[in-house]
C-alpha cells in the first residue's frame, strides 16, 4: 500500500470515526454525509455500507437499507451485528422468512446469543411455526434467565394456544422483572381473563391504566373483561375510551359490535363490524362476526371478497384463518353450495383442531366417573339434604340443542330471568376438587360430604348469581355442560328445575362442526371425536334418568318447540311451576343481552329451515355417523350394558 492509499485509509477512519458520532447523537443528515464521503474513498467499505443502511432504514427508506447492509455482507463483512441489522431491517418489512434466515446466521457466528433466539422465536411466532417459537424462547431463556421478553412471550404462546393457567406463569415472572410494565399487566390481566377469573382481570388492567392512562388497548381489554362480567354498559364506554384516543383501533369496533349484536341492535351492529372492516379490510374475525348477521347470495361481492381473503389465508396467522374458513363455510351454505360449504368447515375445524388440547381419554373417564358415583344409593342415602331454594331453572344438553331458544322462551316471562351461561356451579365442582382438607377430587368428594355440607355448598351457588329484579322469582342458568353435573344439582339444589334441551343428533353434531366455538367445546373440531363425545353425553343422560325420578329432568326437543310453540311452552312453564303467560309465545321479542352463538336466530320468529339439516350432509358425515351409530354404553341398576342405536333415535320422557 503507498502513502497516497494509506492516507485515503486513515482519511477513511477518521471520518467513519465522526460519522458514528454524528449517528449516535440523532443528526443523521451529518452521518450520511460523511458515510458517503467514506465510500468515495473506499468504495468497498463494509462498515460505511452497513452502517449507511442502518441510516437508511431508520430514515424510513427500508428497501434501500436491505441493498446497502447486503452489499456489506458481500463485501466480507461477517460480523454477528450487520446480519442482526439486516434481520430487523426484513422484519420490518414484514419479510419474515428472510429475517429469520438472518437470524439463524447470527445463532451461527454466536449461539450464546439469547436475544437472537428471543427474536427467531417472534419471527417463527409470526409465521404460525408454534412449535419452532416455543423452543427458540426456551433456549433465549436457558442462556439468560431473566429475559424478560422471552418470558414475556412464552405467556403470550401459552395463551394462544388455549393453557392460560401457564401463560399467567409466565407473566407473573415477567412482572417480577418488570413489576411496573403496563403491557405485562395488561397481559396477565388477559390470562386471567381466559381462565374466567375476570374480576382478577379488570383489577390487573386498571392498575395498567393507572401506569399509562392513555393505553388504549388495556381500555379495550378492560372492556371484554366488564362485558364477561354482564356489565355491557361500561364495557362499551371502555371501548369508546379507547376508540378516543384511538379512533382506527378496529378491534374495539368489532367489540362494540358483539355488544350491540348480543343486545338485538342488529342494524349497528353490523355497522360496527362494517366500521372495522373498512379499518382492515382484512379483519377475520369481524368478517366471520358479519357474516353471522348476513344472508348471502351466489355471486354477490361479499361472498367474493370472503372467497379471495381464504384463497390468501396460508399467509394469515392460524387463528385468524379460522374465522375466514368458518365465515365462507356460512356464506357458501346460504347461497345453496353445500359441497364447497363443508370442505370450509372441514379446514376451518382441522386448522382448529391442530392448535388446542384435547384430552379425549380424561373426558372419557370423567363421564365413566361421574355415573359410578351418582348411583341410586347416594341419592337414597342423601334424600332431604340440600338447600331448599327453587330459583334456579338449569337448561342443559348439547351445544346447539335449542338451549338458546328454550332460556329466551322462559326468559320472556315476567317472573323469570335470563342469566345466560354461567359458570357458578362449574365452580362449586372445582372448589371440591381444590379444597385442600379433602382428599378427594370431584367427582369422588361428594359422597363423603354430610347433608350440611351439601346445604353449605347449595347456598355457594345461589351467592354467585346475578341479584332479580323486582318481582321476578327465578333464574336461568344456560351453561349447556351441566348436564355433566346433574347429580350434584339434585344433592346441593334438590328444588331446582332442570331442562334438558334434546335436537336431532345429526342436526345438532352438524351445527357444532359448522360454528366456530372461540373458547371450550374442544371435542367440536373433529367429526369422530363429536360423535364419540355425543354417545357418552347420550349414555350420562340415560344413567340419569334410570337413578333419579321420572319428573326430575324435563325432555324439550328442539324440532317439537318449532312444530308447536305453544304446547312446548306450557309444558315449561308448567315444570318450573310457573303461570302461563302468553308473552312467552313472543320471545323474539323479548329485549334482553344473550351472549351465545344463537344471539341473532333468537331474535326472529320460529323457522324450519334448521330441520334436517344434517341430511343434507349425510355423505360428507360419514365419520361422524360411524360414531352416532356405535355400541353405546347405558347403565341399568348398575349393570353395564351395551345397545345399538341409530342415528336420529332419541329418548324422550314426557
Amino acid at each position: 500500500m503507498d502513502r497516497k492509499q494509506k492516507r485515503a485509509v486513515a482519511e477513511a477512519g477518521r471520518l467513519l470515526a465522526l460519522a458514528v458520532a454524528h449517528h449516535r447523537g440523532g443528526r443523521l443528515a451529518e452521518a450520511e454525509g460523511l458515510y458517503r464521503q467514506v465510500l468515495t474513498l473506499a468504495p468497498d467499505h463494509p462498515d460505511a455500507r452497513h452502517l449507511l443502511g442502518v441510516l437508511a432504514h431508520q430514515a424510513g427508506h427500508s428497501e434501500a437499507a436491505v441493498g446497502l447492509i447486503r452489499q456489506a455482507l458481500a463485501a466480507g463483512h461477517q460480523a454477528p451485528e450487520v446480519h442482526t441489522n439486516l434481520g430487523l431491517v426484513l422484519q420490518a418489512l414484514g419479510r419474515f422468512d428472510e429475517a429469520a434466515e438472518a437470524f439463524l446466521r447470527v445463532t451461527a457466528l454466536r449461539p450464546e446469543q439469547a436475544e437472537a433466539h428471543q427474536t427467531l422465536g417472534t419471527l417463527r411466532h409470526r409465521q404460525g411455526r408454534l412449535e419452532e417459537a416455543e423452543s427458540h424462547y426456551r433456549r433465549a431463556l436457558a442462556l439468560k434467565p431473566d429475559l424478560a421478553d422471552a418470558l414475556l412471550n412464552l405467556g403470550i404462546l401459552a395463551r394462544i394456544q388455549g393453557r392460560p393457567g401457564e401463560a399467567e406463569a409466565w407473566y407473573r415472572r415477567t412482572l417480577a422483572l418488570r413489576p411496573d410494565h403496563p403491557g405485562v399487566l395488561m397481559n396477565l390481566g388477559n390470562a386471567l381473563h381466559g381462565q374466567g377469573r375476570f374480576d382478577e382481570a379488570v383489577a390487573c388492567y386498571r392498575q395498567a391504566l393507572a401506569l399509562a392512562p392513555d393505553y388504549p388497548e388495556a381500555h379495550l381489554n378492560l372492556g371484554n373483561a366488564l362485558k364477561s362480567l354482564g356489565d355491557s354498559a361500561a364495557a362499551l364506554e371502555e371501548y369508546q375510551r379507547a376508540l378516543a384516543l384511538r379512533p382506527d383501533l378496529a378491534e374495539a369496533w368489532n367489540n362494540r359490535g358483539h355488544i350491540f349484536q348480543e343486545q338485538g341492535n342488529l342494524a349497528e351492529a353490523m355497522a360496527a363490524f362494517d366500521r372495522a372492516l373498512a379499518i382492515r379490510p382484512d379483519y377475520a374475525e369481524a368478517h366471520y362476526n358479519r357474516a353471522e348477521l348476513k344472508r348471502f347470495r351466489a355471486g354477490e361481492t361479499d361472498l367474493a371478497t370472503l372467497e379471495a381473503l381464504v384463497a390468501g389465508a396460508a399467509g394469515q396467522p392460524p387463528g385468524q384463518a379460522v374465522f375466514l374458513h368458518f365465515a365462507l363455510g356460512k356464506a357458501l351454505e346460504d347461497a345453496g353450495e353445500l359441497p364447497r360449504a363443508f370442505e370450509q368447515f372441514l379446514r376451518g375445524n382441522a386448522l382448529k383442531r391442530r392448535h388446542l388440547t384435547y384430552d379425549e381419554a380424561a373426558t372419557r373417564a370423567l363421564f365413566r366417573r361421574i355415573a359410578a358415583v351418582f348411583d341410586t344409593d347416594l341419592f337414597e342415602r342423601r334424600r332431604g339434604a340440600g338447600e331448599p331454594s327453587s330459583r334456579p331453572i338449569f337448561v342443559v344438553g348439547m351445544p346447539r340443542s335449542g338451549s338458546t331458544l328454550v332460556e329466551q322462551i322462559l326468559a320472556s316471562h315476567p317472573e323469570v330471568l335470563g342469566a345466560g351461561e354461567l359458570g357458578a356451579l362449574a365452580a362449586v365442582a372445582d372448589h371440591l376438587s381444590c379444597d385442600a382438607d379433602r382428599p378427594l377430587a370431584y367427582p369422588e368428594a361428594v359422597p363423603t360430604l354430610e347433608p350440611a355440607a351439601l346445604g353449605r355448598l347449595g347456598r355457594a351457588y345461589l351467592a354467585r348469581l346475578p341479584p332479580l329484579a323486582a318481582g321476578q322469582t327465578r333464574i336461568t342458568d344456560k351453561m349447556p355442560a351441566n348436564f355433566l353435573h346433574i347429580g350434584l344439582i339434585r344433592l346441593i339444589l334438590p328444588n331446582a328445575r332442570i331442562i334438558h334441551t334434546v335436537r336431532d343428533p345429526l342436526d345438532t353434531c352438524l351445527s357444532c362442526f359448522a360454528r366456530l366455538f372461540v373458547d371450550h367445546q374442544e371435542f367440536s373440531f373433529d367429526l369422530a371425536e363429536l360423535g364419540r363425545y355425543f354417545r357418552w353425553y347420550r349414555a350420562l343422560m340415560a344413567h340419569w334418568r334410570t337413578v333419579l325420578p321420572e319428573d326430575a329432568i324435563l325432555d324439550i326437543r328442539y324440532e317439537d318447540v318449532v312444530d308447536d310453540l305453544e304446547t312446548q311452552a306450557r309444558r315449561l312453564l308448567a315444570h318450573c311451576g310457573l303461570p302461563w303467560d302468553r308473552r312467552c309465545l313472543a320471545f323474539h321479542q323479548t329485549r334482553r343481552p344473550i351472549r351465545t352463538a344463537s344471539a341473532a336466530q333468537v331474535r326472529q320468529p320460529l323457522f324450519r329451515s334448521s330441520l334436517d339439516r344434517g341430511q343434507r350432509y349425510r355423505d360428507q358425515l360419514e365419520p361422524l355417523i360411524r360414531e352416532l351409530d356405535g355400541p353405546e354404553p347405558t347403565t341399568e341398576r348398575g349393570v353395564e350394558v351395551r345397545k345399538e342405536l341409530a342415528v336420529g333415535d332419541t329418548v324422550i320422557v314426557p
